[in-house]
């Protein structure tokens, strides 16, 4: 049977995958994952929310009156169309990919004063 010779040629092979979480594999500088906001710098001005195709942003108004965007992680395209929008350079992208959670509540990056 020939299978069994594929089975012996290959099974003292080095393994092509990595053993995750333990190994994790380098990401490359211009990854696009999690969306990373300042709200030091964000003006409120609304352009990303505009912008977003996939309605990840949202603007909502603080306690103080200003008004400052909700990022729904769950909803992100990760196409990085906020970061291009923004004109103070507020959102980033960062190279964080590990984003899967049984909490919903985590997935929602509130502005600083919002709470639910």
């Amino acid at each position: 049977m020939p299978i069994f010779g594929d089975v012996l040629k290959t099974a003292f092979q080095k393994r092509a995958t990595l053993l995750y979480p333990f190994e994790k594999r380098d990401v490359p500088s211009d990854y696009r994952g999690k969306v990373e906001i300042d709200y030091n710098r964000c003006v409120g001005c609304g352009l990303c929310v505009k912008d977003c195709p996939a309605a990840a942003l949202e603007l909502v108004t603080l306690p103080s009156g200003n008004k400052k965007p909700r990022y729904y992680l769950a909803r992100c395209t990760f196409c990085s169309q906020c970061v291009e929008s923004c004109p103070r350079k507020a959102i980033k992208m960062t190279q964080f990919y590990e984003l899967a959670s049984y909490n919903r509540r985590i997935e929602v990056v509130e502005p600083c004063g919002i709470s639910y």
